[in-house]
């Protein structure tokens, strides 16, 4: 898709919950070559809402989001919708023309990501997954690092993402037929993201996984956003998996809402190379020997230097991925995740679960 001088992309946001509120649509906001025009939500008041703050003159508002997909108009959708519904939705939109950035995870199992895969090769519409923690400085320079050979070949690496006492209590987060699970499709799909991509390794070989229900019932829990639901808390509070890729590499994947824990750390990854190694638990630090001693470097990711100016002058990771999005689409060039690597998550992910089910190895 190209757009001349005075054109502009437009959007149509399905869901307009809590992640497109907070993620997706204030990031497209600030791009001066989008208007979002139209707006759809099972609650139509959020939709109401969307179009007031955030819609284009005139921007419609739907109850039903294939309403919205018969309007030949729009150029891309945002599914901000909850799990179980990504995978429809999704391939609907890319079979009406829609471009379609759907948030993260792709869906609620992997049968459903290669649904969404699968009709976007068949389209040829871009489909891409919204992991904007790639767009963080420190996971930017990592990458960089990865690309230059700093690690050699990675053969181990952690994907963390662990919380002492925070399980989102809104929405359908805890519910795991909506959403597929909990904190291991939730936060832990961010940090496997991560590993994977620096890594650049898309191969799983085979996978063991446990979960656990250890903390679901538990009352006057200290959690960050108030005491959970018992009874509607139904996905996992903690999962844990081990990932031996075909290439040999293996990956250790750590991810809790609620865990007895003091060290708690989200959506980072740990790397460990023939050459060095990386991780970000003090910031960026590079691991490794040189002229027979060992090293650690902590590169400085602010942009300060100025003696009365701190601040670290990068941009917000939604704002980068909206922009890197539009760009791909205005340009035609590949997205910054693309769906191949979101599926490949997926597959991992219904792994672990699939393992801690029937308690064996799960080969892919």
């Amino acid at each position: 898709m190209a757009t001349g001088a005075n054109e502009k992309v437009r959007i149509g946001i399905i869901g307009c919950g809590g992640i497109a509120n907070a993620k997706h649509m204030p990031a497209l906001k600030t791009l001066k070559n989008v208007e979002m025009v139209a707006f759809c939500d099972i609650i139509v008041e959020r939709a109401e809402k969307a179009a007031k703050d955030y819609g284009a003159p005139g921007a419609k508002v739907y109850e039903d989001y294939k309403k919205l997909l018969e309007d030949k108009t729009i150029d891309v959708v945002h599914v901000c919708t909850p799990n179980i519904s990504h995978s429809f939705i999704t391939v609907d939109a890319l079979e009406a023309g829609k471009h379609v950035m759907c948030e993260k995870p792709m869906a609620i199992n992997a049968t459903e990501a290669k649904k969404m895969l699968d009709a976007a090769k068949r389209t040829g519409k871009k489909l891409t997954i919204g992991y904007q923690n790639r767009q963080r400085d420190d996971a930017l320079y990592l990458k960089q690092e990865a690309e230059a050979g700093t690690f050699g070949d990675i053969y181990f690496a952690k994907a963390t993402a662990l919380r002492r006492r925070a399980v989102p209590t809104w929405g359908v987060f805890i519910d795991k037929e909506k959403q597929g699970g909990g904190p291991l499709i939730d936060i832990g799909t961010h940090a496997l993201d991560l590993t994977l991509w620096i890594m650049n390794n898309y191969k799983p070989k085979y996978c063991v996984g446990t979960t656990y229900h250890a903390l679901n019932k538990d009352k006057n829990t200290g959690n960050a956003w108030g005491d959970w639901d018992t009874e509607k808390f139904t996905a996992e509070d903690s999962a844990f998996g081990f990932v031996v890729m075909e290439n040999g590499a293996t990956i250790i994947l750590e991810s809790s809402w609620a865990l007895n824990l003091i060290d708690c750390r989200e959506a980072i990854t740990t790397v460990c190379g023939t050459k060095a190694g990386g991780d970000m638990l003090d910031g960026v630090r590079i691991n490794g020997v040189h002229l027979g001693r060992q090293y650690i470097s902590r590169p400085n990711l602010s942009a300060g230097g100025v003696a009365f100016y701190a601040g670290s002058g990068s941009k917000d990771p939604s704002t980068r991925e909206a922009e890197s999005w539009i760009d791909a689409i205005v340009n035609d060039k590949d997205p910054f995740v693309l769906p191949e690597q979101a599926y490949a998550v997926s597959q991992i992910l219904s792994g672990i679960y699939e393992s801690s089910q029937t308690g064996n190895i799960v080969f892919f």
